[in-house]
């Protein structure tokens, strides 16, 4: 199962609807958590996380909205025993922040603490580049290898059934047959997560092609000197990276507390975006990982259809922004009393 859950949709200040940053993301039998911030722990009870799920954390900077949270979240999983490693990537500059994060947590769990300071791969699959923030910030992009889907009229053509398709896979021909004559190339599926930057070729190359593209949308268009003064995205840039990328799908999150509705922060993203939906996250929304899309020709960062895919084909039509959304349905209301720079 791959599904993105969505824990916090705040940036620096929390709401009364948007809590601070928190991502979690279903991959098969891993649990990535991105960016746990204030109130993580609670937001996985809300949307039925379990602790005992996370394999992996991902921090994208240390910055308190994006961070806070940790050692709650890590005593959490100590109290429910778990017993599975759990890697911690993070920015190596923020290795003196981090240390002091996981001290505070109860002792006891594998916890493994892994700084990168470049760009490059970290994990099997799982890649960072950096991103154009006040402090050291590191995108993430996790992708699935390239594989073949099998044709069952060509297999039955072949001759081939039962555990001879299973020698076909694993051997790469059976009785003459190759598996490239009864199959057709099958594109890994793609996430990347992209938070607190202004525009910059990192977050360019992390959305290359993917299928669903997390990206902070802390201010709106409208505020476009904020956004370059505290080097954060606006709406219609989170759009037109997007677009330039060739995603899936777009999900904008890391909303300035000062927007009491978001729907226009989502139109000014629709009018620069090309993907198939763009989704204004609210907390504890569950987004299903869009379908896979099988290769026909085209190169990874340009693999997308022109023409915008039928929303029930791949996304939660409840969750997809678009002209005909109903506004009264997302409408945020809060009592805001101060007003944030989205750290």
């Amino acid at each position: 199962m791959r599904e993105l859950v969505v824990l916090g949709t705040a940036s620096q200040v929390p709401t009364r609807s948007r809590n601070h940053n928190g991502y979690f993301l279903r991959w098969d039998d891993e649990g990535v958590l991105f960016d746990p911030g204030e109130g993580t722990q609670r937001q996985m009870i809300h949307a039925g996380v379990p602790a005992s799920r996370i394999t992996r954390i991902c921090l994208t900077h240390v910055h308190g909205d994006h961070c806070f949270g940790l050692p709650g979240v890590l005593s959490r999983m100590v109290l429910d025993g778990v017993q599975h490693p759990v890697d911690l990537h993070f920015p190596a500059s923020g290795a003196e922040v981090v240390r002091a994060l996981v001290s505070l947590a109860s002792p006891g769990l594998d916890l493994r603490l892994l700084p990168h300071g470049a760009a490059g791969a970290i994990a099997p699959g799982l890649e960072v580049r950096p991103l154009r923030h006040r402090i050291e910030t590191f995108g993430y992009r996790l992708a699935e290898p390239e594989g073949r889907t099998l044709l069952p009229d060509r297999l039955a053509a072949a001759g081939i059934a039962g555990a001879e398709v299973t020698r076909l896979q694993q051997e790469g021909s059976v009785r003459g047959v190759r598996l490239a004559d009864v199959s057709i190339p099958r594109p890994g599926q793609i996430f990347a997560f992209v938070m607190d930057t202004a525009e910059c070729d990192g977050a360019g190359g992390l959305a290359d092609g993917v299928d669903l593209l997390v990206a902070e949308s802390t201010f709106s268009d409208d505020d476009a000197g904020l956004a370059a003064r505290y080097l954060h995205l606006t709406a219609g840039q989170a759009g037109a990276l997007a677009s330039a990328a060739g995603a899936g799908t777009l999900v904008l999150t890391h909303f300035s507390s000062r927007y009491r509705d978001v729907s226009a922060l989502a139109g000014q993203a629709v009018a620069r975006s090309c993907v198939a939906a763009v989704v204004a996250a609210q907390d504890l929304d569950r987004i299903p990982f869009p379908r896979r899309q099988r290769d026909n020709g085209v190169t990874a960062g340009n693999r997308r259809p022109a023409s915008p895919l039928s929303v029930d084909e791949d996304v939660d039509p409840g969750a997809v922004v678009g002209m005909e959304q109903d506004q009264e349905q997302h409408k945020v209301e809060q009592q805001v009393d101060g007003h944030d720079v989205g750290q």
